[in-house]
């Protein structure tokens, strides 16, 4: 008789009410969908084998963060060998980086790279200064283009994006199509560049060109110590908008910021994070003990990452708010159907 199939595990939860960082061992069956946890310090189970539909296989990867029962979880390590082999031998990260002259083009192309199966997780917007456009692409500097290459990349703001996803190197640069906008259309029709872009140089995207250029691209905009390049929020006459995680999980990024875009806002500004419970509930301080919500609220919050906005425009508190509608769905679609 076979043995079930099922992944393994070492995640960290910090636990709020004692300021620690508890470890566990965590099992998801995929056969019935079903989790299971081990309180590793204690030698004990902490969750006894119980469905839970809300994990999907694809988001088991070192580095992502579920949220089970309220709890975040940070898968640290894979468990065992058999884990590792079959759902981390062809995971990749790489870095993909919007170009200025396909920045109004990025909902579009953030819901493109979702539907290549790739996911998005790490994003900032930020302008680059002179120098680092040149330290950026250095490799490039004894070439005829450098100079323009450079031009072209601190004329505007760009997104810079980790991807993650099966052999990820090569899957985004597949979808951004040849280096050439117009070789592109030809060979590539349904490509970014074919679709967003230019010329050679102002070609809508970025993309590592391999593992070891894409280690060096993602420490250059996402650096493991320090901040990296800074990013472009105005703070004046502005608002702030957090895409929940609930959505950024059920990729619907791409539409919100198309949906925004289309409403007429200018997006100035454009962090992806994730929030502990502690941050969640600073954030959402001035709704305790005012909205019933508020629990609901903290524990979405913190259930995996999200995405802030800077909305930048004339009352764009006001107009903004208007433009996102109530905020539960249901009460407005009521509200429409007595109308």
């Amino acid at each position: 008789m076979s043995q079930e199939e099922r992944f393994a595990f070492l995640a960290e939860w910090y636990d709020p009410n004692a300021a620690l960082l508890r470890q566990y061992q965590f099992l998801f069956y995929p056969k019935d969908r079903s989790v299971e946890m081990f309180d590793v310090k204690n030698h004990r189970t902490f969750l006894r084998r119980t469905k839970y539909d809300d994990i999907k296989l694809q988001d088991l990867f070192v580095g992502n963060r579920l949220n089970v029962f309220s709890r975040q979880l940070h898968l640290i390590e894979y468990g065992d060998q058999y884990t590792a082999n079959k759902l981390g031998s062809r995971k990749e990260k790489t870095l993909a980086m919007i170009k200025p002259d396909a920045t109004d083009k990025m909902g579009t192309i953030i819901q493109l790279i979702y539907d290549a199966g790739l996911t998005v997780t790490k994003a900032k917007m930020t302008a680059l200064s002179r120098k680092e456009a040149m330290d950026f692409y250095a490799e490039h500097q004894s070439k005829s283009f450098f100079n323009n290459l450079v031009q072209v990349v601190t004329s505007g703001p760009v997104v810079a994006m980790e991807i993650l996803g099966d052999e990820a190197v090569t899957a985004w640069r597949r979808l951004l199509g040849p280096t050439d906008s117009s070789v592109a259309r030809n060979e590539a029709p349904d490509s970014v560049r074919a679709n967003f872009g230019t010329d050679g140089t102002k070609n809508a995207g970025h993309g590592s060109d391999s593992l070891a250029s894409a280690a060096r691209e993602l420490e250059f905009f996402f650096p493991s110590t320090g901040r990296g390049p800074s990013n472009t929020a105005k703070y004046s006459d502005c608002t702030c908008c957090l895409i929940k995680p609930h959505a950024i999980t059920e990729e619907l990024t791409g539409k919100i910021l198309n949906a925004i875009s289309d409403g007429g806002f200018e997006i100035s500004a454009l962090q992806m994070f994730s929030m502990d419970r502690a941050n969640a509930e600073e954030f959402y301080e001035i709704y305790k003990g005012v909205v019933a919500e508020y629990t609901g609220m903290v524990a979405e919050l913190c259930s995996g990452p999200c995405m802030a906005l800077e909305i930048h425009g004339s009352e764009a508190p006001k107009t903004f708010r208007e433009f996102c509608g109530p905020a539960d769905p249901v009460q407005y679609f009521f509200k429409i159907l007595d109308g």
